[in-house]
């Protein structure tokens, strides 16, 4: 076996976010740290800019490294119940593994356990290993944190290995998978990359692994179609902005019957931003590395921080999208909301996240979309009120009553139940039609430039239910959060969702205006850098994410590995 220094240094060529600033170059890796992990005292390794999905990678990557420098035999798996990545190797080499693995974990920090819920242990010991000799699918991982130490990523971001027997020239799986669970010996092993099975966005490179042809090979439930992600924002601290909004909502008084808008209609706090824009960010590079491209449609605005020339992300203005310019300028989410399907060279299938929306864990396409396409809409137990829509109404009941006028009409059904504040996964195809089939509602939504009692919700519940009625989309489910920052449990709840992280994605909303500014701000800002202290991609080298750097293109491949 080649040395561990050399294992090390195939390693280090991984270019994920595991092992730099994201952008590619060398492993930024720091010392080993002493971390809480699962209620216990354990050994990993500090790594600026760790993601959940890098810590997957890393722990597939070192394993993969090691098996081949020392010439083992081996292939990766898909199709297990397991989001994990996993490893297969014959059973009659098992003990050259646990050689060759025990003295990885000793050089690593590493740790080995059974798959099911339950304690790890040191892999550099002996012992662990013997305790161990009964179960044929391990879970072995080297845990990282980030330098904050609020990150720590253990044996749930590890790899599994499975120990295949041997029986009358073929190779049995110790458990079920979705693909093939027995193959000849001497099957014959081909090369895919390494991010085939361990989910990695598609900007960055990792290296390649041994699998068969079977698991290279596309399945009928894999999500073989992009999905992007749009986000609407506005920085309501622009003068600029704010000067044209009091104009507009000036002409808009003096032309209407009674001259006011409902309070809610055009009150500051429905445009007020504390960066959420930037967490809510992170949270898509953190939980979410299968989205292709993020829009984020503004006002002619754009964040400081925002790098915008970083691959994945672009700013569209709303005149690129508004299909009647003479509709803006808008300060309407409901009107920009039915003009997204217009962003140039947007996915057929994506999501719509509000900037005080987050990714709460890591998700998976399947959370939102089916593999043959159906969208996912997640309904509240929020009821719709009785009733048609009037100037009394708070603007999201008169809209939520408009949409289920139009869905009676068309489909003769009642809808009750308004949609949760999650990301809202959509097709741009329906959301064209919509704007055929309801095309009056539609250019009146356009053309309100505050949210009005005629407005109609396109992408919040008119998509959902006339998607679902034309056989374009199911009821899903999701495990959600909604906190109302006004309400006295905010705080209370913002900790237990911290300190337990076990929420797909959760809300922050605040509808009407602080009784104590500050004192909101100060609770936010402390949250969102508790729960995402990972700067992601998209942030300027000046904000304190180190400045980008880069490796030939032979290094981003990978050593051997």
């Amino acid at each position: 076996m080649r040395s561990l220094a050399a294992a090390d240094a195939a390693r280090s060529a991984l270019v994920v976010r595991a092992l730099g600033d994201g952008r590619g170059g060398e492993d930024t890796a720091g010392p080993l740290r002493v971390v809480r992990v699962d209620g216990r005292h354990r050994r990993a390794v500090e790594v600026p800019g760790i993601t959940a999905w890098a810590a997957r990678a890393r722990n597939l990557h070192i394993l993969v490294t090691l098996l081949e420098e020392a010439g083992i035999d081996y292939f990766c798996v898909r199709g297990t119940a397991s989001p994990n990545p996993c490893v297969a190797v014959p059973e009659r080499l098992r003990a050259e593994v646990e050689d060759v693995l025990r003295t990885g974990c000793g050089h690593y920090a590493g740790y080995v356990g059974g798959v099911a819920p339950g304690p790890v242990r040191q892999g550099a010991s002996t012992a662990s290993w013997r305790a161990l000799r009964t179960q044929r699918v391990l879970r072995i991982a080297w845990n990282v944190c980030d330098p904050t130490g609020k990150l720590v990523f253990g044996r749930e971001s590890g790899c599994d290995i499975e120990f295949w027997a041997e029986q009358e020239g073929r190779l049995l799986a110790p458990r079920p998978n979705r693909v093939t669970t027995e193959v000849p010996v001497d099957a014959g092993r081909c090369r895919a990359e390494q991010k085939r099975f361990s989910e990695v966005p598609f900007m960055y490179t990792t290296g390649q692994a041994r699998t068969l042809p079977e698991f290279v090979a596309a399945l009928p439930d894999d999500h073989l179609f992009p999905i992007d992600v749009v986000y609407t924002w506005v920085d309501d601290s622009d003068p600029v902005w704010r000067a044209r909004k009091e104009a507009t909502r000036r002409v808009l008084e003096r032309s209407t019957d009674d001259g006011t808008l409902h309070e809610q209609a055009a009150n500051d706090s429905r445009y007020a931003s504390r960066d959420e824009l930037r967490y809510s960010l992170r949270s898509i590079h953190q939980y979410a590395p299968w989205v292709r491209t993020i829009y984020l449609v503004t006002a002619g605005q754009v964040p400081s921080w925002l790098d915008t020339a970083f691959p994945g992300i672009r700013v569209v203005d709303h005149t690129e999208i508004f299909s009647e310019p003479d509709a803006l300028p808008t300060f309407n989410s409901h009107a920009i909301e039915s003009q997204l399907h217009h962003i140039p060279e947007l996915s057929e299938h994506f999501l719509y996240l509000n900037d005080d929306v987050f990714l709460g864990r890591p998700v998976q396409p399947g959370t939102f979309f089916h593999p043959n396409g159906l969208s996912k809409s997640f309904r509240s137990k929020a009821l719709i009120p009785s009733g048609r829509a009037d100037f009394t109404d708070l603007p999201v009941n008169a809209a939520g009553k408009n949409s289920r006028g139009l869905i009676a009409q068309q489909f003769g059904t009642v809808i009750s139940q308004k949609m949760k504040h999650t990301p809202h996964a959509l097709r741009r195809s329906v959301l064209t039609e919509i704007e055929q089939v309801y095309a009056h509602a539609h250019r009146v939504t356009q053309h309100s430039r505050f949210r009005s009692p005629h407005d109609v919700p396109v992408v919040s519940s008119l998509y959902h239910y006339y998607a679902y009625h034309s056989a374009r989309a199911t009821a899903g489910d999701i495990r959600y959060q909604y906190i109302d920052l006004a309400d006295d449990l905010a705080q209370r709840r913002l900790n237990t969702l911290l300190a337990r992280r076990n929420y797909d994605t959760f809300c922050m909303n605040d509808t009407v205006a602080a009784a104590d500014p500050e004192a909101q701000d100060r609770m936010v800002a402390d949250f969102l850098n508790a729960y995402f202290p990972v700067p992601s991609p998209y942030e300027r080298a000046a904000t304190g994410i180190p400045a980008p750097r880069t490796a030939p293109a032979a290094e981003l491949d990978g050593a051997r590995a």
